[in-house]
């Protein structure tokens, strides 16, 4: 235990104690990174997770979860170094391009909401992150789908949807999500475990 007196000396160290290195302290400070998850982080699941996008300091983070796939929400490529981190760690990527929009009627494209929900029911993707910019509208669509595929009431489908979307909120994802057709994947197993 290192104390400073206010003359700078070293009150309750003794010779048994040891200061770390500058070197250990990196090690500590890379350590701290592991727990770092990325923003509107949360589990949906047994092996699917959601969030906004992953940037570096997160990938401590996402190692811990042993992930075998990532689902991409955006249009725009994935980023040089989030692509590094995947290849170098086996995870494969599944790419989405949904734009985002604030206008209230344009439509989510059902068709791809379809083919992404296909990923997420398929074990073999399992353990998976899906994330998009910041992990509400089109992320929180895609999970409200899966919910409804699972049976969920709308209203706690809408309860979840607004726990991540907070204050943004968008009337036109809930109304979308309410009239999803599932008749297409019910064959799908919806059993994440």
């Amino acid at each position: 235990m290192k104390v400073e007196e206010r003359g700078g000396g070293e009150i309750g160290s003794s010779p048994e104690e040891r200061i770390p290195a500058p070197a250990e302290e990196e090690e500590e400070e890379k350590a701290v990174d592991l727990v770092v998850a990325p923003p509107n982080f949360g589990m949906v699941d047994n092996g699917v997770f959601r969030s906004g996008f992953p940037e570096t300091t997160h990938f401590g983070f996402l190692e811990t979860l042993g992930l075998r796939s990532v689902i991409y929400l955006c249009p725009e490529p994935y980023p040089v170094e989030n692509a590094k981190f995947l290849m170098m760690n086996g995870i494969r990527l599944f790419h989405f391009g949904i734009e985002g929009t604030k206008e209230p009627f344009v439509n989510i494209p059902e068709d791809v909401i379809r083919e992404a929900l296909e990923v997420v029911l398929d074990a073999r993707n399992r353990p998976l992150l899906i994330h998009c910019k910041r992990g509400k509208h089109r992320t929180g669509c895609l999970v409200g789908c899966l919910r409804k595929l699972q049976t969920w009431c709308l209203s706690s489908i809408f309860n979840e949807y607004q726990s991540f979307a907070a204050a943004k909120a968008r009337i036109s994802d809930q109304r979308f999500m309410e009239k999803f057709d599932i008749s297409s994947l019910k064959h799908l197993s919806t059993s994440l475990s």
